[in-house]
């Protein structure tokens, strides 16, 4: 007891000092943000100064990004390890914001300050979309005298390819007055790399600088760093070996910089980093453009518009910057405004923005480090309260497509769907007989979130019009909440990772609320019966769950188990929406005991884990009433941060007491960090402020495409060849000799999950295996052929030993693959008898694989 009297009076004391010790250079970011758009574009530096480490992707991969300057004929590191036997220029600072990372750098009589800034305007998408940074360089003499100096930097062609062993190729442009060095794959390999470094191979990464202040070269990185330590300059021409593969004698595509004698008065150089993905997402089998390419506009135009743009573009990235941090520092402390600034870029750099097909907003999540799921729900949920904040139009956008999808004729459930697919594959799993892939998921979860985000949309719109068009659904999924909701049953809730929990207080809580927020928007549509109806239903299911929840002084995990507890985030949405469900003194009672719970580096989720969440316990403090309180809890997730061991992006899920041998984080660089938000939310005016600043107001969303007609022509449930041991080479060639493989009829691999639409025949339970069989196409006309595919995970499909068709992760049930090699669809004519070869490989959880052919028409 003493024990924790000391404690609480140490974070008492610690929430006093705060706005003392807390200024820019005592904040280290466990990994600092450097270059975050998307998921294919997230570049950090997980190091304390930018020259200690090889920038890298959040997934683990390097991206590196090289800088160096010479100053009076010495050069030294800026940014990245490498060259080695280079000194760096030492960093004496590093600032981060929400739309801009800053590095200071002084010596040998000069200070550099070298800053990145995307202009993530919430109150632009145009702007906000674009998929690039500047990074922009400012030297000055220190010493009273002049230096001649020089600048150089690098882009790796890693960043163009998901692995680097893919080959390259790179060319010259102008645009603008602009150098455009541009590098991509030769080869678009079909469909998409595994697990968490997956995207389209479509991208093509970009450096771009003003012609006049710059020379060029792409080439090898060791060959243009030393010409650059020589000389100051660039060999005159390219390296001519192109293309090849990434990671062979490294390209690049480099920059010098030639800044003369620099004095007193500032000199400055800029660079712009972009990225072409040309089609981030597919929806229901369509490619969709970046929101920025909508209407027809190229990667080179965008470069060209963001230098021109560079000087209004700072000023109001400056002007945002310090209007929402002194708003997160009123509200919050200032604790709390350098976490929410950190957050800021990460939430963004998780998600993809595209435009449907009628030119209107979609934003995808990607669950990253989780699994590699698009638009969870339960994700997409925690994020909301920042885009809630300070952009409606984005908290549209994330919860457009699950409204579409659920509306279509694909989705039969009687409850929202947990996500929509794979990144960046959404709506893969609408080729289930019965509509939907994991009916049985999260029901009372899903079905609260959508309602609960939709009330909050409307609350932000001052009306409830944005529903309008799915009225239906959420009527559908409030009488679910209405029969299933007040004492679940045993199913998952969106801490699945611990289990479902039958009798789960926090989701009651979360279903109580849904209902009361389906009633608000009645009210809201003039309804007044049915916003009666609900409200009042709300209210006694409220009254009912403060009984058998209570434990005296806090409420239980689960309704049957006294001496229980947990945090009950779901409870914060009652009071950010003004719907008055439960009495205050609930929220209270919460979180005067949560305050007794408080470890060094966190609050525990509930008493079965010592796993802290930090989104969620930004929820569960936003309870709080009065700002102590709420910053006590803030400065225990602070110190974590702020002396994390684990160099990544935020982590949201991570275990407080250190695990020997293992990471203690189970998550990171995810979406849900934009959850830190919701305190703002509490504050009505500061919600009202930077809410109405969005104007866009988007509307008519494209309906979702009836299914497609499915004609299988080769089925499923064939005998194959096969092996789990590495085959030669030349395995997937007609003329190889498969005698010693094991025979055995697909499906394989091991008991599927229930909701997984496979039947398994033969066991499969390794990393890897490799099939063959004959097939004879069929006779007759099949305008859209595709490859009818289950898979988990990643699969490659090979027609006579050509590379037809591949794709990474899982899907849940057997659907069509483009097959998108002329070569290989020319082998697959109308009585052709040919070779398919297939190699699966398996990640993680349930594992199968089996293919067949199939016409498809949309």
């Amino acid at each position: 007891m003493l024990k924790q009297i000391l404690f609480q009076l140490t974070l008492i004391l610690v929430a006093m000092m705060m706005p003392a010790m807390c200024h820019a250079g005592d904040f280290r970011p466990p990994a600092v943000p450097l270059v975050t758009h998307n998921p294919a574009l997230s570049i950090w530096s997980k190091a304390d100064h930018l020259y200690d480490e090889t920038t890298w992707h959040y997934s683990n991969r390097d991206h590196p990004l090289v800088s160096l300057i010479r100053v009076d004929g010495k050069t030294f590191r800026l940014m990245g390890a490498e060259p080695a036997d280079l000194p760096p220029l030492p960093q004496k600072s590093l600032r981060t914001t929400p739309t801009r990372t800053i590095y200071e750098f002084e010596g040998e009589g000069i200070h550099v300050t070298l800053c990145f800034m995307q202009p993530l305007l919430p109150d632009d998408l145009d702007v906000l979309s674009w998929p690039m940074t500047y990074l922009t360089w400012s030297a000055r003499s220190t010493d009273g005298t002049s230096h001649q100096v020089q600048l150089y930097d690098s882009t790796s062609a890693q960043l163009s390819v998901t692995w680097p062993s893919f080959a390259v190729g790179w060319e010259r442009l102008k645009s603008g007055g602009l150098t455009l060095l541009r590098v991509g794959p030769t080869q678009q390999p079909a469909g998409r790399a595994g697990a968490d470094a997956q995207h389209f191979n479509w991208q093509r990464a970009y450096a771009a600088t003003r012609e006049a202040e710059s020379t060029a070269a792409i080439g090898e990185n060791k060959v243009l760093e030393q010409s650059f330590v020589a000389s100051g300059g660039l060999p005159l021409a390219d390296d001519t070996r192109n293309p090849r593969a990434a990671d062979k004698e490294q390209p690049v595509l480099a920059f010098a910089f030639e800044l003369g004698k620099v004095g007193a008065e500032t000199v400055q150089r800029q660079l712009l980093v972009g990225f072409d993905e040309r089609y981030p997402i597919q929806f229901f089998g369509k490619n969709l453009p970046g929101y920025w390419a909508r209407n027809g506009m190229t990667m080179e135009e965008v470069l060209a518009e963001a230098a021109k743009d560079y000087p209004q573009l700072l000023k109001r990235c400056e002007s945002f910057d310090k209007e929402l941090t002194a708003d997160l520092t009123e509200v919050g402390g200032a604790q709390y405004a350098q976490i929410a600034a950190l957050a800021y870029r990460q939430t963004i750099a998780a998600c993809g923005l595209v435009a449907d097909t009628n030119g209107q907003p979609f934003f995808f999540t990607k669950e990253i480090t989780s699994n590699d799921s698009i638009a969870t729900v339960d994700v997409l949920f925690p994020m909301s309260p920042i885009w809630i904040l300070l952009s409606p139009a984005l908290a549209k956008a994330s919860v457009a497509p699950i409204l579409v999808y659920s509306a279509s004729e694909r989705w039969r459930w009687p409850n929202a769907p947990h996500d929509l697919g794979t990144y960046p594959i959404a709506a893969s799993h609408q080729f289930r007989d019965d509509g939907g892939y994991d009916g049985a998921g999260m029901p009372v979860e899903e079905n609260g979130n959508i309602l609960l985000l939709c009330d909050a949309i409307a609350k932000a719109d001052g009306n409830a019009d944005f529903v309008a068009p799915w009225w239906p659904l959420l009527t559908k999924w409030a009488q679910y909440l209405e029969q299933y909701g007040l004492d679940p049953e045993n199913q998952p809730c969106t801490d699945d990772f611990m289990g479902p929990s039958p009798h789960n207080a926090n989701l009651s809580v979360k279903a109580i609320l849904g209902l009361a927020a389906y009633g608000d928007l009645c009210r809201m549509r003039g309804d007044a019966a049915n916003a009666k109806k609900y409200t009042d239903l709300a209210k006694s299911d409220a009254q009912h769950w403060m009984k058998v929840a209570d434990d005296g002084d806090h409420y239980r995990l689960a309704f049957d188990k006294p001496g229980t507890w947990s945090q009950k985030y779901n409870l914060v949405w009652d009071r950010i929406l003004g719907l008055n469900v439960f009495p205050p003194e609930v929220a209270r009672k919460e979180v005067a005991f949560y305050k007794t719970k408080l470890e060094k580096c966190g609050l525990p989720l509930d008493s079965r884990t010592d796993l802290a969440d930090l989104d969620h316990s930004f929820l569960a403090a936003s309870m709080a009433e009065n700002r102590p309180d709420f910053e006590a809890i803030v400065a225990v997730y602070y110190h974590y941060i702020n002396s994390a061991k684990e160099r990544v992006p935020l982590t949201d899920c991570y275990h407080i007491n250190e695990v020997k041998g293992k990471p203690s984080h189970l998550f990171h660089a995810r979406p849900v960090v934009g959850g830190v938000f919701m305190r703002m939310l509490a504050d009505g005016a500061v919600w009202k402020k930077w809410a109405s600043r969005d104007q866009l107001h988007p509307s008519g969303w494209a309906p979702a495409p009836p299914p497609p007609k499915i004609t299988t022509l080769v089925p499923l449930e064939q005998e194959w060849r096969y092996t789990t041991t590495t085959p030669a080479e030349d395995w997937n060639r007609p003329d190889f000799d498969d005698s010693s493989w094991s025979k055995g009829q697909a499906g394989f691999g091991v008991e599927p999950p229930p909701h997984a639409l496979f039947v398994r025949h033969t066991e499969w339970n390794t990393k890897d295996i490799w099939m063959r069989r004959e097939i004879t196409v069929p006779e007759g006309d099949h305008p859209n052929l595709k490859f009818l595919a289950y898979h988990h995970d990643g699969v490659e499909i090979y027609v006579n030993g050509i590379r037809a068709a591949a794709q990474g992760s899982y899907v849940t049930s057997a659907v069509p693959m483009e097959i998108p090699i002329p070569s290989a669809q020319a082998l697959l004519k109308p009585g052709a008898k040919v070779l398919l070869s297939v190699h699966c490989n398996h990640y993680w959880g349930p594992q199968g694989v089996d293919v067949g052919l199939a016409d498809v028409t949309e």
